[in-house]
């Protein structure tokens, strides 16, 4: 008997296909996330030394403070929206993101989206895993400057990384490993403590450096005003964009943690504490605790890491600095670690599980030496640039093919069956029509950021391939087959199942 309260759904999957089916990619039948640890989510997301930087360039774009922050709130509403967009199918099935790719993009065909969103996460797991691991080599030659030498890589380096670079990076790969091998449960206790925690640092930082700087000395606009009126729309428009992209890669596959909630409500609940409420406040911290230095030590410092290697306090230089880094293994876990595992998984999941998936993914990224990809911004930006490219479109074509020709409905046994006459089989397993429509939407993607003369939509990239991947995907989309009889049908909209 199917039940209407979605965590006590029956998700039992009779007679699946083992080329689709692990207990990974299974529905979750016990559903215990609530609000708290979706906000702890994207905490962890936010607070790192990358959001840290990138929240205080957008207050450096020449606009004034109420501007920039008017910008904020718009970017990252339409970012809660989106989540909440995407979050339903999943929470509603209980599957991850690969698996609901299947019901538009064909039981095969879902490999195409899951492996998009795996590369990039690849791809950035290294970068981060990077950037982290020099945040800790500075602090461990603060203490011991007597290892400056091995942390040069011209007297002792390989593949481009100092002795001391490979030493901090493979400490942090084996960390992060260390808790994603643990499972879910692990990652969402870790992630439950390390966003709030960099909050304490946060406040702490920024106590101590309008202390120091004194309040009046405080501004919230890091650089000069160069835009007043209407002349500001086109840069206010910019950051509210670069908003949404800098969230692009964790809102795409943000059902791989939906699917662990209780219901839409707490996923929802969760958004906006974690996003609009959680994302105003870090920017705030942040600018204030950026503009504090440069009264302080005579200069803009957008770095936490190097903010903290200042003060006097060995004590507060290896708190800080152990609690930065410890933030940034967080967003790597959940914006890059969970994400390929079980993109990878999905590519062959009798023989592939999700901790597997992860570690393949953990594998490649040493593999790619990011440090190389990170010191040649040209390789990294075009490289990724391609592949994002694809993101926007993948967003327009699961929404319009979830909201508007599947009505929210989605047969969860169908997702595991490999038989022509299951709901997702389509031609041989692919949605032609939703591979065609990705290919061209990425394509008009593509052309706004590689082509000069489309250089004014460059930053406008991502909303450019939602329109066209939704345009295109709504002409192309064969009228959608019948549901099979007697199949277990999610709707998400009610929160609950039917037996159709």
């Amino acid at each position: 008997m199917i039940t209407t309260a979605a965590q006590d759904v029956n998700r039992e999957i009779t007679d699946a296909d083992p080329k689709l089916y692990n207990h990974d990619l299974a529905p979750v039948t016990e559903q215990t996330w609530k609000a708290y640890n979706i906000f702890a989510f994207w905490m962890s997301d936010v607070h790192s030394v990358g959001g840290y930087v990138f929240a205080g360039s957008l207050f450096a774009l020449g606009l004034t403070s109420w501007q920039v922050l008017l910008c904020l709130l718009i970017g990252i509403g339409i970012v809660n929206l989106f989540c909440n967009l995407i979050a339903k199918p999943s929470q509603a099935g209980g599957v991850p993101y690969p698996v609901v790719c299947r019901a538009t993009f064909g039981v095969r065909g879902a490999n195409i989206p899951a492996m998009i969103r795996g590369l990039i996460a690849v791809a950035w797991y290294g970068v981060q895993t990077f950037l982290a691991s020099s945040a800790l080599v500075i602090v461990v030659l603060k203490f011991f400057p007597g290892l400056m030498p091995y942390a040069d890589v011209h007297q002792h380096g390989f593949l481009g990384l100092s002795i001391l670079g490979w030493a901090g990076f493979l400490l942090l790969w084996v960390l992060q490993a260390i808790v994603f091998w643990n499972g879910m449960e692990t990652i969402k206790r870790f992630i439950d403590v390390a966003g709030p925690a960099v909050y304490v640092v946060m406040f702490a930082l920024a106590g101590y450096m309008v202390y120091k700087a004194g309040w009046q000395n405080i501004s919230l606009n890091l650089g000069d005003v160069k835009y007043h009126g209407l002349a500001a729309l086109p840069v206010m428009l910019t950051a509210i964009s670069l908003v949404v992209s800098y969230f692009s890669g964790p809102m795409l596959n943000f059902g791989d943690f939906s699917r662990y909630c209780r219901s839409i409500k707490a996923v929802q609940q969760g958004n906006f504490w974690g996003l609009p409420v959680n994302f105003l406040a870090f920017s705030v911290v942040t600018v204030i605790t950026t503009s504090a230095t440069l009264p302080v030590f005579g200069r803009l410092i957008t770095d936490p890491v190097e903010t903290v290697g200042k003060i006097d306090s060995p004590f507060a230089v290896v708190i800080g600095a152990m609690t930065f880094t410890i933030a940034t293994i967080g967003i790597n876990i959940v914006a890059n670690f969970v994400s390929p595992a079980f993109d990878f998984s999905n590519v062959a999941p009798s023989h592939i599980s999700w901790r597997t998936g992860g570690m393949i993914a953990a594998v490649a990224s040493v593999f790619i030496t990011p440090w190389n990809l990170f010191n040649n911004p040209a390789v990294i930006h075009s490289t990724l640039d391609i592949l994002a490219c694809a993101i926007g479109p993948l967003y327009g074509i699961l929404l319009i093919d979830y909201y508007r020709l599947k009505r929210q409905k989605i047969v969860v046994q169908d997702l595991y069956t490999m038989s022509p006459s299951g709901a997702y089989w389509y031609s041989h397993g692919f949605n032609l029509s939703a591979v065609y429509a990705l290919i061209g939407a990425s394509l008009v993607s593509f052309l706004c950021v590689m082509v000069p003369a489309l250089s004014w939509l460059a930053n406008f990239s991502w909303f450019v391939g939602v329109a066209a991947g939704a345009l295109f995907y709504r002409l192309l989309a064969l009228p959608a087959r019948s549901m099979a009889p007697a199949a277990m049908v999610v709707t998400a909209s009610q929160g609950s199942t039917e037996e159709t």
